[in-house]
């Protein structure tokens, strides 16, 4: 079996409020992401995957717009926050993908996911199965909140799922551990790092 055939990257998030300077949440994910040098990492793994021919699939976070919560009667907290800080705005720079993310022709880009998982409620699986895809490569943010919730459920839908541990980022320590070392290997088939990912690609790009 071709691996690179049936392996998709998914790329969480990658809105300027959450990995550009002057966005909303940067201030508060900056000393984990610079110290494990996410952005950068993201990056070349995003880069390594198009070289090798993988399906790429973007599963952006619902973009804040006048009234998108009108009618609610039940808000989870991080809902609550999104709405008070109009998180990833639409028709502003914050709710726009960073540049170097912009997807480029025959790449995906789903429905937007309303809480954390990029599963629940969006054609994310749809698509990852009209594409053949049941292995996954994830990448984006934040790790313990849309990166775990995203991981779970596509263990539940039976995906084998590989995190990329440095293309991640939290705003605490505490938090991106609880994911990384207590959370996910419950739910990935492998944690590893952009080098060990970027090689890997590499490999089967020569064989």
């Amino acid at each position: 079996m071709n691996t690179q055939a049936v392996t998709g990257l998914v790329v969480v998030d990658p809105y300027n409020d959450f990995i550009s300077e002057g966005g909303k949440f940067w201030p508060h994910l900056r000393e984990v992401a610079e110290r494990v040098s996410c952005v950068p990492n993201m990056l070349r793994v995003l880069d390594a995957a198009r070289r090798s021919g993988l399906q790429v699939f973007f599963a952006p976070h619902h973009r804040w717009r006048p009234g998108s919560y009108d009618g609610w009667k039940y808000w989870t907290p991080i809902q609550h926050d999104n709405d008070r800080l109009r998180a990833f705005e639409d028709g502003t720079w914050g709710g726009q993908f960073r540049d170097e993310f912009k997807p480029v022709a025959g790449e995906v880009v789903v429905q937007e996911h309303w809480c954390s998982s990029s599963f629940a409620n969006t054609d994310l699986d749809l698509h990852l199965k009209k594409c053949g895809i049941h292995k996954l490569v994830v990448i984006g943010l934040i790790a313990n909140t849309c990166i775990d919730s995203t991981v779970r459920f596509a263990a539940e839908l039976g995906y084998e799922i590989t995190l990329v541990k440095d293309a991640t980022a939290a705003a605490t320590w505490e938090a991106m551990t609880a994911t990384l070392d207590v959370n996910l290997p419950h739910y990935a088939t492998a944690i590893v790092t952009a080098n060990e990912l970027v090689n890997s690609l590499s490999v089967q790009i020569v064989s």
